[in-house]
């Protein structure tokens, strides 16, 4: 097989070209003294026709990660950031924790400062004394233990091929991060040309079926359950499973549950089998389809004689130390082809006798579902004058507006239901935060604005979070690129980790009695005006009435080319207002 040739005056040459033909549509990209031969690199490919990512400008290497992972969530399809040196890899911040968990291909990029004698070479040592303080003794150690795969490029390297070999590596499953250092030096080496492999030509392993035998195993247990139950989070991330998902369950009344870490949309909300987070303490049989946390031990938890079947790209949680779910099947499968394949195992394996208990299952379960939403609204309807406003009727507000051309980037918190009171049905409609570092939101929200124009994004977020998300980074560059999207905040002025999370751990505590210093950021920032200042539409909302109209200008302003920020008033946690 014959390597690609591409003209090529230097090394950058090589490294663009070799993104563009992986499929890199974009380089989310952070000024730098030593990654400049990214612009020109660019630039150059464009101006002569040939294959680039497109260059877009990121005023905060956080937002830039986070609007990576927002892209390629939503497209399927590799992004790329850039980022200055130690100090910029260091500025990634919490998003690389949030790559290391999404499941997501992403190529992190630094460069490296050059370490020649100032004159020796080209892209040697110039300009102030900061030159010498970039350096570190191992760079990619910042991030090793959040990526897959890294390298520093040195001379030696085939700078194409190892662009390749980085993507190859984020594109197979489990998916994940990469992070390439690029000294300044090696990118500007003169050449004459470039030939390398290519993505496609080094090759993407193949999805993997689970065997006969163990689909024949689950199938008979789901058959013979009582309370069977399906756990889901990440199968989601290839779209193609929803539709799949929902033959399997339809033929078997499997109803169809979240779990303690939701990710990815699985499965339609307004579907009469899903039930959101249901007790597990009643399962019989539970098919775990990519959970990476499938429940949280204690009363909901399911018995220990229930039977457990896990499916996953990666069914024992290498990224995880300490892991202690049992199961009795753990197999290494791609979630679309497992699903087909039990669909149709059960298709030839269901008796009469099946068909009338599976006929009852579905019955029962059609009514749990109607009660819970009808429960749900009435719920949020008591709270609809509330003074100030609840999240309750923030979130039944927000599932009421939004229709099916919507994508919801939710980092909310639980307690906020945003989750219980939204109707999400098309695949891809629907993002959780895959980690455990808040402030994904803004930053993912305006990367799937670039991968789906058309659609109406909408990010949904406390405001503890919102500023963790460099926010005003990710407000500019949607105004600036043209892709706007309408964040949702919760303004309670409250970190729940310094308000509930302490009232838990010290229940009669010195912290309360002192006003849980440490808890509050009251007054806060004014995020409206904050909003303005970035190119978008904000607006404060204190008046429950006004929720509703509120939110509808929102949507009114991202469809007309406007970015959007509502802030709600909401009630301090733990403190009357």
């Amino acid at each position: 097989m014959d390597w690609v040739k591409i003209p090529a005056d230097e090394a950058s040459d090589a490294i663009i070209a070799a993104m563009g033909l992986g499929g890199v549509d974009y380089l989310f990209f952070t000024s730098g003294s030593e990654i400049a031969f990214y612009q020109e690199a660019i630039a150059k490919a464009k101006a002569h026709g040939r294959k680039a990512p497109r260059l877009i400008t990121m005023t905060h290497e956080h937002a830039g990660l986070n609007a990576a992972l927002g892209y390629a969530a939503l497209s399927g399809k590799p992004a790329a950031t850039a980022a200055h040196v130690d100090a910029g890899t260091l500025n990634y911040g919490g998003a690389i924790h949030t790559a290391w968990h999404s499941g997501l291909p992403v190529l992190i990029t630094a460069g490296a400062p050059p370490a020649s004698y100032p004159g020796s070479l080209r892209g040697a040592r110039d300009g102030g004394g900061h030159i010498w303080l970039q350096q570190s003794y191992d760079q990619n150690s910042i991030v090793r233990q959040y990526t897959k795969w890294d390298h520093r490029l040195e001379f030696q390297d085939n700078p194409g091929l190892i662009v390749s070999r980085a993507l190859q590596v984020a594109l197979t499953e489990p998916r994940g991060p990469v992070y390439l250092s690029l000294p300044r030096e090696v990118a500007l080496l003169q050449t004459s040309g470039a030939s390398f492999p290519t993505v496609e030509q080094l090759g993407i392993p193949r999805a993997v079926a689970p065997n006969s035998r163990d689909v024949r195993e689950i199938v008979e247990r789901l058959l013979g359950a009582r309370n069977p139950f399906v756990v889901v989070s990440g199968s989601g991330r290839n779209p193609a499973t929803v539709k799949a998902l929902i033959e399997l369950c339809e033929l078997l009344a499997l109803p169809v549950v979240d779990s303690a870490l939701p990710a990815y949309h699985c499965f339609p909300m307004n579907h009469p089998l899903y039930q959101g987070c249901q007790s597990l303490k009643e399962a019989d049989c539970i098919l775990v389809l990519e959970a990476k946390v499938p429940w949280v031990p204690g009363p909901d938890a399911p018995h220990p004689d229930a039977y457990v079947a896990v499916l996953d790209v990666d069914p024992i949680r290498l990224s995880v130390p300490t892991f202690e779910f049992t199961a009795h099947l753990r197999l290494v499968a791609d979630s679309l082809l497992a699903i087909r394949a039990l669909y149709e195992s059960a298709e030839g394996m269901i008796t009469a006798a099946d068909k009338d208990r599976i006929a009852k299952r579905a019955v029962h379960w059609t009514g749990r579902a109607r009660a819970r939403r009808q429960a749900l609204e009435r719920e949020a309807l008591h709270k609809s004058t509330s003074v100030p406003i609840d999240p309750v009727w923030l979130s039944y507000q927000v599932g009421n507006i939004l229709d099916d051309n919507c994508v919801v980037f939710d980092e909310s918190l639980g307690r906020n239901e945003t989750r219980r009171y939204l109707r999400c049905a098309a695949p891809g409609s629907y993002f959780h935060n895959p980690g455990t570092s808040g402030g994904w939101s803004p930053g993912a929200a305006f990367g799937a604005k670039l991968a789906a124009p058309d659609r109406d994004v909408v990010a949904m977020t406390g405001d503890g979070f919102y500023m963790f998300g460099t926010a005003n980074a990710a407000i500019w560059a949607a105004a600036h690129y043209g892709a706007p999207f309408m964040t949702v905040v919760y303004q309670n002025r409250s970190y729940s980790t310094g308000t509930h999370r302490v009232a838990s751990t010290y229940p009669d505590s010195y912290a309360a009695k002192s006003g849980f210093e440490g808890g509050y950021f009251d007054p806060p920032i004014d995020f409206a005006r904050e909003a303005e200042a970035a190119g978008a539409y904000g607006e404060n909302v204190r008046d429950p009435a006004e929720v509703g109209p509120a939110l509808g200008r929102g949507l009114e302003k991202i469809r007309n080319g406007t970015p959007a920020v509502i802030s709600v008033w909401m009630s301090r946690l733990l403190q009357e207002d």
